[in-house]
């Protein structure tokens, strides 16, 4: 059985057994949770959420870039088409983890200026190769963004040896 028979069979299962009629398309918890595509890091299973209770944006390193930011505002203009609003009473969550691929890519400048939409001397900036100030450069980038005024943003570590998570930058 290839691997798509295999998910098949799993959202069978899933929909006898867990599936959750009736889900509104905005989150019970009022919050989005920034993280990395990361298998060991999804991030309803390890902050321990429900279905329906978070939105997750994912992508490599869990980072806020410029197509990030522009997500959110997209996501914040969903919100009020649908008569609420992405803004005060919400979270914005980093949640970026230890081990992370990312920081392979450390000698790829080329790559990573893309990514980040930057130039050599601004890659620093990101601190790729360092978790702890990486979520402190996002955090500030999301709280600067005039776009999403009113929202509570914090940053979170992941470690992947021991399921823990330490706040790096409380809300």
């Amino acid at each position: 059985m290839g691997v798509v028979e295999t998910l098949a069979d799993r959202n069978a299962d899933f929909a006898r057994t867990r599936f959750t009629e009736g889900l509104r398309m905005m989150p019970n918890l009022k919050a989005i949770v920034i993280g990395c595509v990361d298998p060991r890091v999804d991030p309803a299973s390890v902050l321990g959420a429900e279905q329906g209770d978070i939105a997750a944006i994912r992508n490599v390193g869990g980072r806020v870039t410029k197509r990030t930011l522009e997500e959110l505002v997209m996501l914040r203009r969903v919100t009020q088409a649908a008569g609420a609003d992405l803004g005060p009473g919400w979270e914005l969550i980093v949640l970026q983890h230890t081990h992370c691929g990312i920081t392979l890519l450390e000698d790829q400048p080329e790559l990573l200026t893309s990514y980040f939409a930057t130039d050599e001397e601004g890659l620093a900036e990101q601190a790729v190769s360092d978790p702890r100030a990486a979520i402190t450069h996002d955090v500030a980038a999301l709280r600067a963004e005039t776009r999403l005024e009113g929202v509570r943003v914090s940053g979170l570590l992941y470690d992947v040896a021991t399921g823990e998570i330490e706040t790096v930058v409380a809300p």
